[in-house]
C-alpha cells in the first residue's frame, strides 16, 4: 500500500523502541492523524490489543474512531477489518483489535485484558490519578508495553506539563520544553517527545494557518496554543508586576523598610500551611516578599516546633481568622498570632489592595510563592468572563500575604492627593 504522510511524523510512525510518545503541537498539525496510523500500521504487523481512551467516552465517537475509520477506508483495509458500533471496537483480520473507554465510566475498565498499546487522546483532560492508574492496568508476559499520548499545550500547571517536562512544586526538571520547541523532536531512554504545528500539514488548506495566524492580534494565549503549540499560563495575570531578585538584594531593600508583617494561611492535606515575611516601601508603593514557610501533613505542634523562631523575635502573625483554636493553640504555646478580619467580599479587596501596589518583588529565596503568584490568573466562568476573586489555582501564600497586610492600605494612584492641581502626580 502507498500513503501519504507528513515527513515531520515519518520517523514517529515507525519507531517501537520507545515506552511513552508524547505528542503536543497546534491545531491542525496532524499529531492524532498520526498516531491513528501509526496504530493501524502496528495492528497489522503484530497481533495485539489496543486501547484508546479520552476522558469522556460520548467524545470518542466522534474523533479518534471516526479517525481510524478514515484511515481505514483510505488504505482500502475494509476487506480485513470488521467496525462495529455496540461494542464500539475494530477488529482485524489477524486477531488484532482495537477498544475504545472513557475516563468518566471507570467501572468497564476494569475489564481490559491483554492490552499492550493504551492511545490517550487530549491527555490533558484526564485527572493525573487517572493516568496513573491507567498504567498500572497495562501488563503482559511477553509483549512490550507502549503508550501513546496526544495533547494541544495547556498550562505549565497542568498534570501533563509538571509529568513530563517540569514540575517547579518539587523541583524535577525532565525535559525543558523550549528545547523541544527547536529540536521538534527529543528522544530519551523511555519517552519519544514530538512537537508539531500547523505547518507539518501539508494537507491542511492555507486559508486554515491564515485564521490561525489571526489569533495574534486578539487572542494571545490561544495563538501560543493553536499556533505555536506552546504550553504556558493562560489567561489573565492577577499580578502583572510581580518579580523576582536575588535574596540579599531584597534584604537589602527590607532594611530601609518600616513597615515589615508576617501572615500565615494554614491548611493540612491538600492546603498547606505558609507562611510570609513581607515588607513595604511605602514611598515607592513595593511590596517585598522575603521569607516563607510552606509545608502540608503537619500537625499543630509539629509547626510550632518549626516555627519557634517567632517566640524569640514576638513578631505578631496574622492568620486566618477561621481558625480561631489553631490561633489560640499558637498563643499558649508562646507564639504571638492573631485572626486577621474576614468579610463579604474581602477576596477580592484584598486582591485590588495588592494590584495597588506598583511592584511585588519576590526573594528567589522563596520559591513557593514564585511559583504561585508569578504565573497567577483570574478563572472564568462558563460564559468565559473573569471572576475576580477566584484563581487558577489555590494560592496559599497569596493568602498569607492578604493576612500579612491586614488593615493596612495602600495608597491609590489614582486618589487626588497624589497629584497636583495640574494633574501631574507629586
Amino acid at each position: 500500500m502507498e500513503k501519504d504522510i507528513s515527513t515531520h511524523f515519518e520517523d514517529f510512525l515507525f519507531d517501537w523502541d520507545h515506552k511513552f510518545y508524547f505528542l503536543v503541537g497546534g491545531y491542525g498539525s496532524g499529531k492524532s492523524y498520526h498516531i491513528a496510523l501509526k496504530l493501524i500500521l502496528k495492528l497489522l504487523k503484530e497481533k495485539r490489543t489496543a486501547l484508546v481512551i479520552r476522558d469522556v467516552f460520548d467524545t470518542i465517537r466522534d474523533s479518534c474512531y471516526s479517525l481510524l475509520q478514515e484511515i481505514i477506508e483510505d488504505l482500502e483495509l475494509e476487506h480485513c477489518v470488521k467496525v462495529t458500533v455496540s461494542p464500539m471496537q475494530i477488529r482485524l483480520c489477524n486477531g488484532s483489535k482495537i477498544i475504545f473507554k472513557g475516563m468518566d465510566k471507570p467501572a468497564k475498565l476494569k475489564s481490559i485484558n491483554n492490552v499492550t498499546i493504551l492511545w490517550i487522546e487530549e491527555c490533558s483532560e484526564l485527572k493525573y490519578a487517572g493516568f496513573k492508574e491507567l498504567l498500572g492496568r497495562l501488563r503482559h508476559p511477553n509483549l512490550p508495553l507502549h503508550f501513546l499520548l496526544s495533547t494541544n499545550p495547556v498550562g505549565k500547571d497542568n498534570w501533563c506539563y509538571r509529568h513530563f517536562f517540569e514540575d517547579e512544586e518539587n523541583d524535577v526538571l525532565t525535559l525543558d520544553d523550549n528545547e523541544l520547541y527547536i529540536k521538534r523532536e527529543i528522544l530519551t531512554a523511555s519517552t519519544y517527545y514530538h512537537h508539531s504545528v500547523a505547518d507539518d500539514n501539508y494537507f491542511l488548506p492555507h486559508s486554515y494557518i491564515e485564521q490561525l495566524d489571526e489569533m495574534e492580534t486578539f487572542d494571545p494565549d490561544l495563538y501560543r496554543v493553536a499556533r505555536m503549540g506552546r504550553f504556558g499560563y493562560n489567561g489573565k495575570k492577577v499580578l502583572p508586576q510581580f518579580s523576582t531578585a536575588p535574596h540579599e538584594q531584597v534584604l537589602e531593600a527590607v532594611r530601609r523598610c518600616t513597615l515589615k508583617r508576617v501572615g500565615m494561611d494554614f491548611g493540612f492535606e491538600e492546603s498547606f500551611n505558609a507562611a510570609v515575611r513581607v515588607a513595604v516601601d511605602e514611598k515607592e508603593k513595593i511590596l517585598y516578599i522575603y521569607w516563607e514557610y510552606y509545608k502540608n501533613h503537619m500537625t499543630d505542634d509539629e509547626t510550632v516546633r518549626e516555627l519557634r523562631e517567632f517566640e524569640k523575635t514576638k513578631e505578631l502573625i496574622r492568620a486566618d481568622s477561621a481558625e480561631p483554636k489553631t490561633i489560640k493553640y499558637y498563643n499558649q504555646q508562646g507564639i504571638r498570632m492573631t485572626g486577621a478580619k474576614k468579610f463579604q467580599g474581602s477576596r477580592l479587596a484584598n486582591t485590588r489592595k495588592l494590584k495597588r501596589f506598583r511592584k511585588i518583588v519576590c526573594s528567589e529565596n522563596c520559591p513557593n510563592a514564585i511559583r504561585e503568584l508569578k504565573h497567577l490568573t483570574y478563572a472564568k466562568d462558563k460564559n468565559d468572563n473573569i471572576i475576580y476573586d477566584e484563581f487558577n489555582i489555590d494560592p496559599h501564600t497569596f493568602s498569607a500575604v492578604w493576612y500579612a497586610l491586614d488593615g493596612y492600605e495602600v495608597a491609590d494612584l489614582k486618589d487626588r492627593k497624589n497629584y497636583s492641581g495640574k494633574g501631574a502626580r507629586q
